[in-house]
């Protein structure tokens, strides 16, 4: 049985990518592991509005964590190498890896990322759009 497209109307042209997205999402959105807020953070004199991303990553070290943005996505992943040194007599804090992908839509900028107290935070902003308007000549066949 086939899938019924929910953005099929003829009105909604080029549409098919968000369609194709929105599956993306419902299959990165199972996994609960680290913890996440997504805020939106008002403007300042220096900086425009933005969208705050913050992970709890207690545990992690700067160097065992990783940003990138791929194919539009922005991609945290997180690597612990288990200390085999350390002998535990209770280990309730394990030594996990994890990936936690963001969509981004077109014109995202990730502005930076700050490790503090176990959180990691990632600003991201989209610029203002220019508003444009442009003619289209009609032409005349006959």
């Amino acid at each position: 049985m086939s899938r019924m497209m929910s953005l099929s109307s003829p009105f909604l042209l080029g549409f098919d990518e968000i369609e194709r997205a929105l599956d993306r999402v419902a299959k990165n959105a199972s996994d609960g592991y680290p913890p996440y807020n997504i805020e939106r953070v008002p403007r300042t004199e220096t900086l425009p509005d933005r969208i705050r991303i913050t992970l709890a990553v207690a545990g992690f070290a700067r160097d065992e964590l990783e940003i990138t943005i791929e194919e539009s996505q922005l991609v945290i992943r997180g690597r612990q190498v288990d200390d085999k040194t350390r002998h535990y007599i209770h280990r309730g804090i394990a030594a996990r890896q994890f990936q936690r992908t963001f969509l981004l839509a077109d014109g995202m900028e990730v502005l930076g990322a700050d490790l503090s107290n176990g959180l990691l935070s990632v600003d991201l902003a989209r610029p203002e759009p220019e508003r444009v308007v442009r003619k289209i000549d009609i032409a005349a066949r006959e």
